[in-house]
């Protein structure tokens, strides 16, 4: 077998990308997205590509924050292991995205295993599985409960201490991996920086009172650089029990289509079962599946 050949592509070359085939319908997963050339690389062998990933960030950013689009040819796993290993972005972990119900399809799920196995060759662990929604019109807009009230809330404290008593009991895997690398405080800040992170306004985010003015929990409408988003919904743990983040859900929905929203994404950890179930009562469908990998 010859040498492989790993290099970043260009505007010139950037076409060599899409000569692979894709067995996991990423094309059309991605298909809304920018990535730029320079965050493209490719693994050849005698001048053809057997392996291709392409790391994206927001349009502001000078690093890239994932490495989102992964595909290899068959019998290349350990190419596209290297292809991994070898990029400049040591501690950027894998965000592969798969269809929905990818496991019950044979070739899907052979298509998937045989990328998980590059990942970890590739030094990377398993960190969680997530749902991937898509609200549209034709889904409906969700009833509104009607026992919670809104308002904007331009203290940011009141916000940092709220995810704070959130991430407190948390079914989130990146807010226990931020819990466990430095505490509650880092948590609050993660999400923070996110939000603020994200292009849409300061002043949509909303918190959340009982009829009694207790503050029950907080939800982010927001835009990513890919459109509207459910950006965060969270309940107090001493309101928990009463399905709010239903409420909280439904009120981000109506927030977002009310400025324009003409599809919503959501998502959520598929171990978080109550969450799975406001999003599904919410007529938020399931249209991928997103496995998240971590260096170490």
């Amino acid at each position: 077998m010859t040498d492989l050949v790993i290099r970043a592509l260009d505007e010139r070359d950037v076409h060599l990308f899409d000569t692979l085939p894709d067995p996991l319908r990423a094309a059309e997963a991605f298909r809304n997205a920018t990535y730029r050339p320079e965050w493209k690389r490719v693994a050849l062998r005698d001048g053809r590509v057997v392996a291709r990933a392409a790391w994206w960030g927001g349009p502001d950013d000078t690093e890239p924050l994932s490495a989102e689009w992964f595909d290899f040819a068959d019998g290349e796993e350990e190419a596209g292991a290297e292809l991994l290993r070898s990029a400049p972005w040591k501690e950027i972990g894998l965000q592969l995205v798969l269809p929905s119900g990818w496991r019950s399809d044979p070739v899907q799920r052979a298509a998937a295993e045989a990328r998980f196995a590059a990942a970890r060759a590739a030094g990377q662990r398993l960190m969680v599985e997530r749902f991937i929604y898509r609200w549209t019109p034709e889904c409906g807009l969700p009833d509104r409960p009607g026992r919670l009230t809104f308002a904007p809330e331009p203290d940011d404290a009141v916000f940092f201490d709220a995810l704070r008593r959130i991430h407190s009991v948390t079914l989130d895997a990146h807010a226990r991996k931020a819990v466990e690398k430095g505490g509650l405080d880092l948590a609050a800040q993660e999400e923070m920086d996110f939000f603020r992170w994200c292009p849409s306004p300061r002043e949509w985010w909303q918190v959340a009172r009982t009829a009694d003015g207790e503050l029950a929990g907080i939800h982010i409408p927001a835009h990513n650089p890919s459109g509207p988003c459910i950006g965060f919904i969270g309940v107090l743990p001493e309101h928990r029990g009463h399905g709010y983040a239903y409420d909280l859900l439904a009120e981000c929905t109506h927030y977002l289509v009310e400025r324009g929203a003409e599809f919503i994404a959501g998502a959520t950890d598929q171990g978080n079962f109550p969450m799975a179930a406001h999003f599904t009562k919410a007529g938020y469908p399931v249209v991928r599946e997103r496995v998240h990998f971590e260096v170490g």
